[in-house]
């Protein structure tokens, strides 16, 4: 089953019915640079940014504002320093120091980024100054959810009563490219206090739409330094991070519960044999590792003169070395973002093929949990049909494929930190060719490939697989039933397909033929434009007579879905519809055990258990009776056009009972409600 129903929010006192549908994603505000730019230049003045104003609002609401100096001001980086730079190329890479909002894994990923200039070019665009062409306006570019997206920004910084930025700054005191990307990050994300908690994979990813590899260090491979070395050489970010502790900075130099970026790695020889060297830097710009090849460790005696000048750093900049040993040790993760997947595949310089999918857990629809919370009505999750193809170029043995699947949650609120993280991840089933959903009973006789399914209260989930060629299913799920989000779904590998089992070609054949004729001017389409497109559809599988939809249903099916009384669909509304009839269609085939075109009674009753809608009083036969009177034939009779309409009406009126009750036994409503 594919979403279409809209949901209403729990409040303590009743809404009107219609007012709330599904949460979607806020996508964020689009503004165009170059036109902004032009426009400040001609009427002379300074770019102000009313989207995301110098006020304390667009610093946040909560704890970070008690850590804010009292006299906090914003100011324009020519009113803190004589001669402002955006970017200095020829300065030192790791040149940023963390501010007042707990963004550690921001700036470590950040930092990552700057060893890769053709990527940071892609975040940072290098063409904008304090002289030429300044207007006090800046943008920078974030992946952001499946598309690369502009940010803009004005250059108003808050500061201290002495001109001290309070936020991300550079050890050189006029270079504030760090301070205005770190400004963009917190408008596309609500807030600076948005910022406060996150990891450095997050981040990776929004840098660069790459794929995170996380390997846990206390199970590290044994390859765990090829795969380090492979990434040093190769298009790949690194981060990591530390324990949990109650003592924030330990007697070791580490920083609990804090993110590092891995800025390099040396193979050494000493007097007793070779080591494995890690280098890492505290965003912090201070605070240092104190063990084995810390920059005051007796260890470096054991090196060569020109390996211990060449590597040794004396200097409190938060950057350090240690033991390949000791950092499995004393990390907990390491994230590897990779812009390509082919690191853990060892066949590096192989081109790789990129899918993405966006999709939706819709509650009382296809939010239906994991496995273990909802066994009946699990294979109501979106799923997606996959086909693994053979590479002739690949020099693996058995010909098993190398796939990485990520599946990444979206919230709907406009700022990152408002709403928890989901539990969420996939199942992946192997399967025979089919272009039908899988039914309920697949999933009780079969086991997943990923027989331990792992689902994390992260944003993202990423798995890495080693597939036979061939069919497989994927089934993207919440931990628990009933939870709403978008989604997306991408997928890496040498060659592959993937479909989402109502979104193939058949969607887009029939979507290409008949909506865009009758939208062209008008992206919306009215009951007559609907009744026209069902009624030319070639349905599949259902040759055994004509389906035909009347006028009368068509404008019932509009008023159930038009939530916003405009009398007509969207093509949103319409594509939701779409993927419910077709559910709907599957359904009643099944239980039409005749093959009449006609559902009794019983068959009735069946039907609507099988579409998993939990409407309790359903199961009352009389309630069938009148609604099979309402739908039916004379005969008592429905036929799918009637099924449509019952079913929309069933659903959506036990989400609004669901939503409005206050006991779970009756609701309350005003006279024009």
């Amino acid at each position: 089953a594919m979403p279409f129903l809209p949901c209403l929010k729990k409040k303590k006192s009743p809404v009107p019915l219609g007012r709330n549908i599904f949460q979607k994603h806020t996508p964020p505000i689009q503004q165009n640079y170059q036109a902004l730019l032009e426009t400040c230049l001609k009427n002379k003045c300074l770019f102000t940014d009313d989207n995301f104003p110098a006020h304390i609002s667009s610093i946040g609401t909560g704890a970070l504002l008690k850590k804010l100096p009292r006299n906090l001001q914003w100011k324009r980086p020519h009113a803190l320093h004589r001669n402002p730079v955006f970017y200095a190329a020829n300065r030192k890479q790791l040149d940023l120091c963390q501010g007042l909002v707990e963004n550690c894994w921001f700036l470590a990923a950040l930092e990552a980024l700057t060893f890769h200039q053709d990527i940071l070019a892609a975040v940072v665009p290098q063409n904008q100054s304090f002289e030429r062409k300044y207007a006090g306006i800046f943008h920078f570019r974030f992946w952001h959810f499946g598309e690369w997206v502009d940010v803009v920004v004005d250059d108003r910084l808050p500061v201290n009563e002495v001109g001290e930025l309070v936020f991300v700054s550079s050890v050189y005191k006029n270079v504030f490219w760090g301070a205005l990307l770190e400004k963009a990050y917190a408008k596309l994300y609500g807030s600076y206090e948005d910022l406060q908690i996150g990891q450095v994979s997050e981040a990776l990813v929004d840098f660069t739409g790459g794929v995170n590899i996380r390997i846990k260090l206390a199970a590290a491979p044994p390859d765990l330094w090829d795969i380090l070395t492979r990434a040093t050489y190769s298009r790949s970010l690194m981060g990591c991070q530390t324990h949990l502790g109650a003592t924030k900075v330990l007697k070791n130099g580490l920083v609990a519960g804090h993110a590092y970026t891995v800025t390099g790695i040396r193979k050494v020889t000493c007097q007793y044999g070779p080591e494995n060297l890690v280098r890492l830097r505290n965003p912090w710009g201070k605070i240092e590792w104190k063990g084995d090849w810390s920059d005051s460790s007796y260890k470096w005696e054991l090196l060569s003169p020109k390996e211990k000048i060449l590597l040794r750093k004396k200097k409190e900049d938060g950057e350090f070395w240690m033991s390949l040993r000791d950092f499995k040790i004393h990390f907990v993760d390491l994230m590897i973002c990779k812009l390509t997947p082919d690191l853990m595949s060892q066949e590096d310089g192989k081109k790789w093929m990129y899918s993405l999918k966006s999709g939706r857990w819709v509650k009382g629809s296809t939010a239906r949990g994991s496995l273990g919370f909802c066994n009946d009505t699990f294979w109501m999750n979106p799923q997606y049909w996959l086909k693994v193809l053979p590479v002739e170029d690949s020099k693996k043995s058995l010909g098993s494929c190398n796939v990485v699947i990520s599946l990444m949650q979206k919230h709907s609120s406009k700022h990152r930190n408002r709403a928890p993280h989901l539990f969420i991840g996939f199942s992946l089933y192997k399967y025979q060719e089919s272009n039908r959903k899988l039914p309920p009973s697949f999933f009780t006789r079969h086991q997943p490939v990923n027989k331990h399914q792992v689902f994390l209260d992260e944003r993202e989930v990423t798995h890495d697989f080693h597939l036979e060629p061939g069919v497989y299913v994927i089934v993207p799920s919440t931990l628990e039933p009933q939870q709403e989000s978008e989604f997306i779904l991408r997928v890496f590998s040498r060659k592959h397909e993937i479909v989402d089992r109502y979104e193939g070609k058949i969607w887009e054949d029939f979507f290409t033929k008949y909506f865009e004729q009758v939208s062209v001017c008008n992206p919306e389409i009215n009951a007559v434009q609907l009744q026209r497109i069902l009624n030319n559809i070639s349905w599949r599988n259902f040759q055994s007579f004509r389906l035909s939809f009347s006028l009368d249903a068509c404008q019932g099916i509009l008023a159930l879905l038009d939530l916003n009384a405009s009398g007509t669909l969207s093509i949103q509304e319409f594509r939701v519809l779409w993927k419910r009839l077709l559910f709907y269609l599957e359904v009643f085939q099944k239980k039409d055990t005749s093959r009449s075109g006609k559902l009794d009674l019983v068959e009735l009753h069946a039907a609507v258990q099988e579409t998993g809608e939990p409407t309790a009083h359903l199961d009352n036969n009389e309630v069938c009776n009148l609604m099979a009177i309402r739908y039916g034939d004379p005969d008592l009779k429905i036929s799918f056009e009637s099924f449509v309409c019952f079913m929309l009406r069933v659903e959506i009126m036990g989400e609004a009972f669901r939503n409005l009750t206050q006991d779970g036994k009756g609701i309350y409503l005003r006279e024009s409600e």
